[in-house]
Parts: C-alpha cells; sequence; structure tokens
C-alpha cells in the first residue's frame, strides 16, 4: 500500500430532490423477475430483482432479501440514478473481465469455466459454511489446472476467522494469488491479518469489498492501511457517481464487481468500470454466465475476456416469461415503498 498521506474526509454527491421520481412514477414502471441460476451462488438458486424503466434507460434495485430497509436505498439509488440520470461518460469502450467460480467441488470446475469463454483471470469463492480448507484448496487447484496462465483470485466474503484466514492464505501461498478478497470481518481484521500475513512472509494483496458498503469506510481502510485494493460495486455504494467518489476518496486501486445482477444491473458495473480514471484490474462483471436466463435476448457475457461497453434494453418477451410470482410481486412492490421512504428522508 502506498505511502502517501490519505485524504481527511469523503465528500459524495448528494442525493437531490430533483433526482428522486415520485413513488408512483416507480410503480408504474417496475417489473418484478425471478431468473433461475445454472449453478448454486451466494446460497441463491433464483435470483429476484425488480427493473424500472426511466427518460435514461433502464436501472435495476435487486438489494438480496436478508438486507434491510436502510441497506436497500442505496440500491434504490443506483436503480433510479440509471434509469432517470443515466452514466457518466466512459474513458474506455471495453472492460476486461474475470470469471467467477462458486464454492461448487473441484470436479464441477471445468464445467463452470465452460460458460465464460476465454479468459485471463479466474475470482474462486472460498470459506463456505460446511466446506473445508481441503475443499478450497482442491477447488483453486482445479482452476490453476484448467487454466495454467491465468491470474487467480480468492474471495472469502468474510469468511473465515483470522486463524483460519492465516492458515488458508499461507497453504494457498504457491499458488501466487493476485489478491484475497475480505478474507476476514471488518477493517481491523484485515488490517490485523495483512500483518500477520507479512510476519509469515505471505506477500498476498488483500482486498477490501465487504468493508467498503458504507461511504466512510474506504478512508477507514486506507487509514488503517487494512488492504492493497478496494472491490467497490455500483448497487451497494448508491449508483455509479457515489461509487467514483468513494474510489477517489480511498486513494487505493480499484476493482469493479457486480451484486450477481441481470445485464440490466452489469449495465451499472460497467459504467463505472468505463469511467474509472484508472483500471488496473480485471472486473467481476461475468457474472451473468452464472444464470440459466436473463431479462435481455443478447446478454451482457464477456467476449474474449472483455465486455464492451453498450447499453442493454430488456426484451419484453423476456420479462413476461420471468416475471415473479403474484405473491413475489407483491413483495417487492411493498419492499419498494418502504425503501423509496428511507430514500427520501436522506434526501
Amino acid at each position: 500500500m502506498s505511502d502517501a498521506a490519505q485524504p481527511d474526509d469523503v465528500t459524495l454527491p448528494p442525493v437531490r430532490s430533483a433526482d428522486l421520481p415520485p413513488l408512483a412514477d416507480l410503480q408504474d414502471v417496475a417489473r418484478v423477475v425471478s431468473v433461475p441460476m445454472r449453478v448454486r451462488f451466494r446460497a441463491t438458486e433464483t435470483r429476484e430483482v425488480l427493473l424500472l424503466r426511466g427518460p435514461a434507460g433502464w436501472g435495476e434495485f435487486g438489494p438480496f432479501p436478508e438486507y434491510d430497509d436502510a441497506e436497500a436505498a442505496a440500491w434504490l439509488a443506483a436503480g433510479i440514478e440509471a434509469a432517470w440520470t443515466g452514466y457518466p461518460a466512459p474513458v474506455r469502450d471495453r472492460i476486461p473481465v474475470n470469471a467467477t467460480v462458486p464454492a461448487v467441488g473441484a470436479d464441477r470446475v471445468p464445467e463452470v469455466l465452460a460458460g465464460f469463454g476465454p479468459v485471463g483471470t479466474v475470482k474462486i469463492k472460498v470459506a463456505e459454511r460446511g466446506q473445508s480448507l481441503d475443499d478450497d484448496v482442491a477447488r483453486v487447484a482445479a482452476v490453476r489446472t484448467a487454466l495454467p496462465d491465468a491470474d487467480l483470485r480468492v474471495d472469502a466474503n468474510a469468511g473465515w476467522s483470522h486463524e483460519a484466514a492465516v492458515e488458508a492464505l499461507t497453504a494457498l501461498g504457491p499458488v501466487h494469488l493476485q489478491y484475497a478478497e475480505q478474507p476476514v470481518d471488518g477493517i481491523d481484521g484485515l488490517a490485523r491479518l495483512r500483518e500477520a500475513l507479512r510476519e509469515r512472509g505471505v506477500d498476498t494483496p488483500i482486498a477490501a469489498d465487504e468493508s467498503v458498503r458504507r461511504a466512510d469506510d474506504p478512508l477507514r481502510v486506507a487509514r488503517a492501511r487494512a488492504a492493497d485494493l478496494i472491490v467497490v460495486k455500483a448497487a451497494p455504494l448508491g449508483g455509479v457517481r457515489r461509487a467514483l467518489a468513494v474510489v477517489a476518496a480511498a486513494g487505493l486501486p480499484a476493482v469493479v464487481s457486480s451484486a450477481l445482477d441481470t445485464s440490466v444491473g452489469i449495465r451499472g458495473g460497467v459504467a463505472l468500470a468505463a469511467a474509472l480514471p484508472d483500471l488496473p484490474y480485471a472486473c467481476g462483471l461475468g457474472t451473468v454466465a452464472l444464470m440459466a436466463d436473463d431479462v435481455v435476448t443478447d446478454s451482457l457475457r464477456p467476449v474474449d475476456g472483455y465486455l464492451d461497453v453498450c447499453d442493454v434494453v430488456p426484451d419484453p418477451d423476456r420479462l413476461d416469461a420471468l416475471a415473479a410470482s403474484p405473491e413475489r410481486e407483491r413483495w417487492w412492490r411493498d419492499r419498494l415503498a418502504r425503501v423509496y421512504a428511507v430514500l427520501a428522508a436522506r434526501v
């Protein structure tokens, strides 16, 4: 991590009343879809999201069901930005993308990788509840066997204790990981782990993901020297413009990732990656490949390891075919109303 001085505070673009359309307008254009997964990912077998169509295009509101309304408000702000404001101008026209391997058995790794096509970087999920370090090592080894020259990174989603993380990353040291994403919980936990690994001679870089969800967290990550880079997602940070401000405030290299989105949500991640001044790492924006269907005819899937910067428009037939059940439709519309109230209170 650089020893350069870090900024003293974080200035984020405000949520303005002019950017917040009436709730009735959102309800009028909302479409709730239920998309089956090709492989189980993040304990999810069917992905539900609410899509919004506005004057600037389409946006996605898809916080996971367990997220409370306060946390979900940032996701709604991101969806509204996409549909009513649009995205900032890009500085590049294509985005390097990594493949993502869920916590599957090692024998399923070739099947998962086949869905991504040629890639130069792979993110591998580890620390799955109910699995062992041997399972993780076998999965990583299977990816290395399939792609001997690829850059490999692991993502624990804060699933390891300090001791388990030290043991695991020491065991995976010979693989020469590009980085380990959120191996333990919390900023203090990351800082302690990073120091312990260096004392052991393990030079695997540490990336902060979950620790960057709150607007002031990137600054804390940098000050605590808790990570070498940050992973940012447009939706949990409140949209592309707020995510750009977060990256600038953190002063660390950034990787753009998705939140298991349809192609509409992936478009927001592409817009963020396209607008960053620097993009040193491949981005985690290829997760549509983990879905068995999509809301568009031509999904945003990487070709030769890249995604083009382009707009997406859902296909009406796909929206009808993937429409959620009436019960789930009501659940999402009720949630939209509650979360809108939270967001409106912040204006």
